[in-house]
């Protein structure tokens, strides 16, 4: 059985990503992109869809050890994992090299203190799980092929075959270095090259030390700050500059439910959101790699703008589901693709124009495509921000009139009316006044509850949503209105579990609710933030402090967080890592430092 979500590590490449369990298993590692199938599938079902162990030996009926530590060396992404044994200590390094070629997945075993037998146990499964390869000797290598794929295993010690899995049993003393590669190649192109492991080691520690330093924040929650940073760049796909949502597929939400789903791809919404918040710590050039790739991925037609996009600008990203795969603790189906690709959420209209808008107020080059594209994107909201739609949480229920869709069209109109005043572009500008004017009373007028004193989800709903605490972040009403301080106060009554962080909206349990799905879910982690940033915009800081600092506190022992928080079972539960969880977190902190509202 894989470990529970916050018991992985990530490490990456930035093109794909590795989730390494404490006992040494790397159970979940598509090749060679992040939306590639998987040759190791083990986190979403048993050892027989794949997985890589190297760790202390142990008996078939103990079950391997968990490190009695671990860490990531400094602000990179290799990761040090430690075992006391009864015969000494070892150090597992594992990292994965960024790379213009064959993606590799190297692990260093190190011996620390006495005599320590080890085991790697390799189990490679093509396609999810469901393909053996053919494995073989060439040379002093092991290939394992199936179809297009193959993988390279290149060792310091000698490996042998049984049950379908590759071993290499050993023995480290103190000193004693040896090295593990896995490298992915074309199965009809030739081996890639011979692995360096310790010089790729070198090489990976200063990529990640030259990326760091070009943080500029310096504030009192750098710790955390800079490690979502380095989970957001490795979300990145390096060679187009577009952002997962995360590495993984079908982690549920709502553990032995369904709602399970894809996030391999690339949402406008929470790649604007992840550019936003690299763009406030120094990281231009990843802005500017988003911003080509959103005008590589839209092209000429903005009209047909998808919510999501593979990350080389894919459209089609049909959904299926995996029926030979039991889903992580039996939580089925697991599903590749996403359906939601095709719904209309007129929310991203406002993400994508916002982040473009903060790209040209921190003086990013000009792009005049950019602004081409901001004006094109207005012209089709002239006609349509009036529409029901499917909203920010992609509800597989009817369409309604959802407040945050129509805040978000308002905030793409308001941006864009800036971007003419400033002279960068040109358009109706008194038009376009007139139609934020009538998008913001619309809001007014249709989605707030003058008798609870609080924005609604819909129009004529009585439903609650955290999107609304965006009202004041994205500038549609002041901090101190009347609406806001009520909206944030019934979200804290009605929405916030027992330990104070905050559900997206009311679920359903065995009925399908809003969303059209059954079953529950966590809180929901970037609505936590959400609640804490608003909280200090209205002067609660030290509340704000307090519900941050407890956030922080949910985050794994390697710093990462999933997408929600399932406050009956005490643990992390959705995809992981997710970008829309560490997004909030990095802004959360930059505006309590602002506010000089932190401890200690």
């Amino acid at each position: 059985m894989a470990g529970r979500i916050e018991d992985y590590a990530l490490i990456g490449d930035m093109q794909t990503a590795a989730l390494v369990c404490r006992d040494g298993s790397v159970d979940w590692l598509c090749l060679p992109r992040f939306d590639s199938h998987a040759a190791f599938a083990g986190l979403l079902g048993t050892e027989e869809h794949g997985f890589w162990r190297v760790g202390p030996a142990h008996a078939a009926d103990a079950g391997p050890p968990p490190a009695t530590r671990r860490r990531y060396r400094g602000d990179s992404l290799i990761l040090e994992s430690e075992w006391d044994t009864t015969r000494g200590t070892v150090r597992v390094t594992d990292f994965m090299p960024p790379r213009d070629g064959a993606p590799q997945l190297i692990r260093i075993v190190e011996g620390v203190s006495g005599r320590v037998p080890m085991r790697s146990a390799l189990r490679m499964r093509f396609s999810y799980g469901r393909v053996v390869p053919w494995v073989h000797k060439v040379g002093a290598r092991t290939v394992a092929v199936a179809g297009p794929d193959s993988v390279w295993l290149d060792s310091d010690t000698e490996t042998y075959g049984k049950n379908l899995t590759t071993y290499s049993d050993f023995t480290v003393a103190p000193g004693d270095r040896i090295t593990f590669t896995i490298s992915w190649q074309p199965s009809h192109k030739d081996a890639p090259p011979l692995p360096e492991p310790e010089a790729a080691l070198e090489a990976t520690a200063e990529f990640w030390r030259d990326w760091v330093d070009h943080c500029t924040y310096h504030g009192p929650y750098r710790e955390a700050v800079v490690r979502s940073l380095i989970t957001l760049k490795a979300l990145t796909y390096a060679p187009t500059g577009g952002i997962v949502a995360a590495p993984t597929t079908s982690l549920p939400e709502d553990i032995g439910g369904s709602r399970n789903w894809d996030y391999r791809y690339t949402w406008l919404r929470d790649a604007a959101i992840t550019l936003s918040s690299l763009l406030r710590t120094g990281y231009r050039e990843e802005a500017r790699a988003w911003r080509e790739w959103l005008l590589r991925a839209v092209a000429g037609d903005p009209e047909n703008l998808q919510i999501m996009y593979g990350i080389a600008g894919e459209r089609e990203l049909g959904e299926a589901e995996l029926d030979w795969l039991p889903g992580y603790e039996n939580s089925g189906p697991v599903r590749v693709g996403n359906g939601a690709a095709g719904q209309l959420q007129l929310d991203v209209y406002g993400e994508v124009t916002e982040a473009l808008h903060l790209a040209h107020m921190t003086g990013l080059a000009r792009n005049d495509y950019a602004a081409l594209l901001q004006l094109k994107l207005i012209r089709y909201l002239e006609d349509h921000w009036d529409q029901p739609d499917e909203g920010i949480w992609e509800v597989r229920g009817p369409r309604r009139h959802f407040v945050h869709s129509k805040v978000m069209a308002w905030v793409a109109v308001d941006r864009t009316i800036k971007l003419i005043e400033s002279g960068d572009a040109d358009g109706p500008i008194e038009k376009w006044r007139d139609l934020r004017d009538d998008i913001h009373r619309d809001v007014c007028e249709k989605g707030y509850d003058p008798e609870r004193n609080t924005f609604t989800q819909s129009y004529g709903s009585k439903e609650l949503d955290a999107s609304l605490l965006l009202i004041p972040q994205m500038g549609f009403l002041p901090p101190d209105d009347k609406r806001v301080i009520g909206t944030i106060e019934a979200i804290q009554r009605e929405l916030s579990t027992e330990d104070g962080f905050v559900l997206r909206y009311p679920t359903s349990g065995d009925d399908a609710g809003v969303d059209g799905l059954e079953g529950d879910e966590g809180a929901f982690l970037a609505c936590s933030f959400w609640l804490a940033d608003d909280l200090a915009m209205i002067g609660r800081v030290d509340e704000a402090r307090i519900l941050f600092e407890k956030l922080l506190g949910l985050r794994n022992d390697l710093g990462l967080l999933a997408e929600e928080w399932d406050s009956k079972l005490q643990r992390q539960v959705g995809n992981f890592p997710q970008a829309f969880s560490h997004v909030p977190l990095i802004d959360t902190a930059l505006r309590l430092t602002a506010s000089g509202a932190y401890g200690g």
